[in-house]
């Protein structure tokens, strides 16, 4: 049974790379799309507008607050009733009768106001303020090294990409040898010189190449699926790099963390916004100085204005106790300031070390680069005497298959140590990206 699921598998494959037409892409044209398309940044981005418009809250302690209401009451308070008629500038001698007075008829009074509020020295919201900013800066410099490790992740997934199909090209002409050898291996059966045993050998060994082989080739649809992902695209087309996997140098002359790396920039200015809110809470305790005004429209008729007067003066408020309400908050707001200068700190200690590893990595691909690529020569080399001996029915078969299979294996382990060298590269450069 799982032999039979796993052929309707291969053939699942098979036929999902053949319906699929290949789209040929190069890294360029995948980081043009995943830079506009991506949902990643897409929401990064809407993180920048979410504290600017936190920032733009702000502005109230500068701007002034500006309200217009128009009113109607009908009455027959005495008071309210008087006034109104004041309000309204038709207030006559007979309405000072103490009768009227005391039980007036009713009146009605529609009154359009407008009211000014002007901030004048505000301390607390001064600071609150440059905290948004700080937040705001954070946040845009968050946006930014996110676009920087969208880079990282296009150059992963395009390398798996070209590793998969250097892995299904190798793999195929490991094919075509083994299927070449089965030939031989058949025609020596047929004439005496070798036993069935061996035959058996180079059939199961074209089986396993060809399992492989499938294995390969969904590889390719993973890594194409990956990279739609990124870029956004629903159609899952089976992509194929425009370029081929290659080693890639480039000199690394940062020993010590960059400070001006964005995270670490981001980080910073998150700190400051702590400090910033902190001296916010602080500041509560000063007073409020500020500056109102009102203009009122009366009448007796729904939006008309016959009389009208205005108000204008300043407040100055202090409170000056509110429960310890606001000794709480200072306390608070001065404990995450302290905290996210800590976590900078460990931050940086963390990052210093990620880069260390990362360099101590791309060292070691290297030293592994070179010693791969020594092998691979070995094993052609050998492969090269051992099928013309076998040719020559000088070698046995286990000994051509042993080294049919360590000369695909180490073609294998060859581009594979290439793509850890250039993703440790990439990595490397993304830890010391300003």
């Amino acid at each position: 049974m799982k032999k039979l699921l796993l052929i309707i598998a291969f053939f699942s494959v098979s036929f999902a790379l053949q319906a699929q037409e290949t789209l040929l892409i190069s890294k360029d044209e995948v980081l043009t799309k995943v830079l506009s398309e991506n949902n990643s940044l897409k929401m990064s981005e809407q993180d920048v507008l979410a504290a600017k418009g936190d920032y733009n809250q702000t502005n109230a302690v500068l701007l002034p607050n500006i309200s217009i209401a128009h009113t109607g009451i009908a009455t027959t308070n005495p008071l309210m009733a008087f006034g109104s008629k004041l309000n309204q500038a038709i207030l006559t001698q007979a309405d000072f009768n103490p009768l009227l007075l005391n039980d007036p008829n009713q009146i009605e009074d529609y009154a359009t106001r407008i009211v000014v509020q002007q901030p004048l020295l505000n301390f607390d919201g001064i600071y609150q303020r440059k905290a948004a900013k700080a937040k705001l800066n954070a946040a845009e410099l968050q946006s930014e090294r996110k676009l920087d490790y969208m880079q990282l992740e296009v150059d992963k997934a395009y390398m798996q990409l070209q590793l998969a199909y250097k892995t299904v090209k190798v793999l195929k002409k490991a094919k075509e040898a083994a299927l070449e050898n089965k030939r031989l291996a058949d025609n020596s059966f047929k004439q005496g010189y070798l036993q069935k045993s061996d035959v058996l050998a180079v059939e199961v060994r074209v089986t396993e190449i060809d399992n492989q082989l499938k294995y390969a080739e969904s590889n390719i649809l993973n890594a194409s699926n990956q990279l739609s992902v990124l870029m956004n695209d629903g159609s899952y087309q089976v992509l194929q790099p425009a370029d081929s996997l290659t080693v890639l140098t480039n000199d690394i002359n940062f020993e010590t963390l960059p400070e001006n790396r964005k995270d670490i920039l981001a980080i910073t200015s998150a700190a400051e916004a702590y400090k910033q809110v902190y001296k916010a809470d602080k500041m509560s305790f000063l007073p409020r100085l500020n500056a109102f005004g009102t203009y009122e429209l009366h009448d007796d008729e729904v939006f008309q204005g016959d009389a009208d007067g205005y108000l204008f003066g300043a407040e100055l408020k202090w409170n000056i106790f509110e429960g310890s309400k606001r000794f709480g908050k200072a306390q608070k707001s001065k404990a995450e300031y302290e905290k996210s200068k800590l976590e900078l700190n460990q931050y940086k200690a963390e990052s210093q070390v990620e880069l260390n590893r990362a360099k101590r990595m791309l060292q070691d691909a290297k030293n592994n680069l070179e010693l791969t690529a020594l092998a691979l020569q070995q094993s052609k080399e050998s492969l090269r005497i051992r099928t013309n001996r076998f040719e020559q029915g000088l070698e046995k078969t286990t000994e051509l298959l042993m080294a049919e299979t360590l000369y695909a294996q180490k073609q294998l382990e060859y581009y594979t140590t290439i793509f850890q060298h250039n993703y440790a590269l990439s990595y490397v450069q993304f830890l010391t990206k300003e």
